[in-house]
This record gives C-alpha cells, structure tokens and sequence, in this order.
C-alpha cells in the first residue's frame, strides 16, 4: 500500500486527472461501505424492535398482564434500553484499543440492543405513523448527506454549534422530566430536528475529510464502523423528534 500511495503521489505529476479519479473512486466505495453498515443496522435494529413487540420475545422485556396487554418494560427491558448508552461510553475509552473484528462486533451488538429500546417507539406511536415518519426522515437523511458530502462550504465552523445544541437539548429534556411542560416538549423537538439535520450533513462532510488519513491501514474498516455508527445515531435522532410532531400516538 505505501508503494501505492507512491505512485499515486507520483501519478498525480504526470497524469493529474487520472489519480483524482482513483482516488474519488476509492471514496466512494468507502462511503458505500459506511452506507451499508448503517443501512443494516437500521434494518437489523427495526426488526428486534418489531420482534420484542409483536412477537412472544415481547415478555422477555416487558410486564406483561393477564389480557397479554405489555405494561412497561421490566428490569431487563430497563437494562436493554440503557445499555447502548453504557457500551457509547466505552467505546469513548476503549476505541483505539479495539480490533477492527472488535469494533464490528461492537457495532451489531449496539444496535441490537438499540432494537430493544426503539421497541418503545412502536408502543408510543401507531405502526403506520411510525412507517411514515420512518421515510420522511431517510428522505431528509439522504438529502441532507448528499449536501454534506458534495458542498464546496466548509462546515467545521458548525461543529461546535451543534454540540452545543445537543447538550442544551439533553439539558432541557432532563429539565422536563420534573416540570413535564408540553411547550418545552415543542421547543426540544424542534431543537433536535435542526440539530441532527445539521449533524447529518456535518458528520458527512467529517467522514469524507477523514478518508484520507486511514486509507489502506488497518484503521479503515474502524473508521468505516464508527462512522456509520455517528449517522445511526444521527437517522435515529432525528427519527425521534420528527414522531414529536408528526407521529400519531396510540
């Protein structure tokens, strides 16, 4: 691979368009690559979630009473739904140390779990509201990933924006679980739909920046994973705070 990189380095004297060619083509199966993790995990995660709810999996994580209505969730339900946070702060400490066969692993196993909390969704929501809201929001993902990775605007400067934005949000949302305020509700919902519409385009930008410097090392299929991972999290976000408004309670 280094003598690769040479004769691209090399390449690009003589030839010019040709290496911008490679190496656009090498981005864009890497951004393929990232788009099919995250494609799977949202349908992998889609379909624990239907599994716990509409089928016998559902009295693993829920109380279920004599009429088999579900009446929340039980311990391990509760432990289902907070692990994904747990297994995010460790991934804060233990990336670097993670092999790329690790960080897969970790992945799959994240967003599993993350099935089992988005199980609540279908709970809340009615199952064709959710559908809808679910198009709406790979819709606006995809259009909104399209700006971040063809704009010529630098959009770094919005980083820090944005992370201000969403600790404000969690801030506020902690706030109102004590005062229980619908127009707060309305105020955090809108909040997040502009925050994780921003980060959507932003972290897409981020990762196409970041492509050279893991290209050809082990680092690439990592890198691969914890991207697709921020998008994840960004579609499912975003996904929640667009149901706020647009999602038909049961």
């Amino acid at each position: 691979m280094v003598n690769d990189i040479k004769h691209i380095t090399l390449t690009k004297t003589r030839e010019g368009v040709g290496v911008d060619a490679r190496l656009d083509a090498g981005l864009r199966r890497y951004m393929l690559r990232i788009y099919n993790y995250l494609a799977s995990g949202l349908i992998l995660s889609g379909l624990v979630a239907m599994g716990v709810v509409y089928t016998p999996l559902s009295a693993v994580f829920y109380n279920v009473n004599e009429l088999g209505q579900l009446q929340g969730l039980n311990i391990l339900g509760m432990i289902a739904v907070f692990s994904p946070l747990v297994l995010l702060f460790i991934a804060m400490f233990a990336a670097q140390r993670m092999s790329a066969a690790a960080t897969q692993g970790f992945y799959w196993l994240f967003v599993t779990l993350q099935g089992v909390s988005l199980s609540t969704l279908l709970l809340a929501y009615t199952g064709e509201s959710v559908v809808r809201v679910f198009f709406i929001t790979a819709a606006a993902f995809a259009a909104l990933s399209l700006y971040g990775y063809t704009t010529r605007r630098d959009l770094s400067a919005m980083g820090k924006f944005l992370f201000m934005g969403m600790i404000g949000i969690v801030i506020a949302a902690v706030v109102n679980i004590f005062l229980g305020s619908s127009l707060l509700q309305f105020v955090i919902s809108g909040a997040g739909v502009l925050v994780f519409s921003g980060l959507i385009a932003y972290d897409t930008q981020s990762i196409k920046e970041r492509y050279n410097d893991a290209l050809g090392s082990d680092d690439e299929t990592k890198l691969a994973v914890f991207s697709a991972l921020s998008l994840y999290l960004n579609f499912i976000n975003l996904m929640q705070f667009l149901l706020a408004f647009l999602g038909e309670r049961e």
